[in-house]
């Protein structure tokens, strides 16, 4: 199981690569394994800001849907266009060219509420 070190994570399963005061945002290896081949994401919240914790859009996977929900509040100022035409690039490589957003970050203070790699790892292996 890929979990990198360098990232934040959620209970949720969504990983938080943090860039100056904009936030990459994806789900992680584990999340992906567990729903199989993504066949569809969707993010219409595009130019919205979202609160923690709400639902910024889905993924759906051969057999399920899954609801994303938004680890920082934050306007959601990117979608991973990519995934549009391909989206099992978040099976293949779900930190990298599987990301799923980017937010302007509003509250800096809710990074201290997310979870470093071993507490991650620590979850799932629960």
């Amino acid at each position: 199981m890929n979990i990198p070190s360098e990232l934040k994570y959620t209970k949720d399963h969504e990983w938080v690569k943090i860039e100056g005061d904009t936030a990459i945002i994806g789900i992680t290896d584990f999340a992906q394994s567990e729903l199989g081949d993504i066949v569809y994401v969707d993010v219409d919240t595009l130019d919205e800001t979202v609160e923690i914790e709400a639902v910024f859009g889905s993924v759906e996977a051969v057999k399920t849907v899954s609801d994303l929900f938004m680890p920082l509040t934050g306007e959601i100022i990117e979608f991973n266009e990519a995934l549009e035409d391909e989206p099992e690039l978040v099976n293949t490589n779900p930190y990298e060219a599987g990301w799923m957003i980017k937010v302007k970050i509003s509250d800096t203070t809710q990074l201290e509420g997310l979870l470093s790699a071993d507490d991650y790892k620590k979850l799932i292996e629960a």
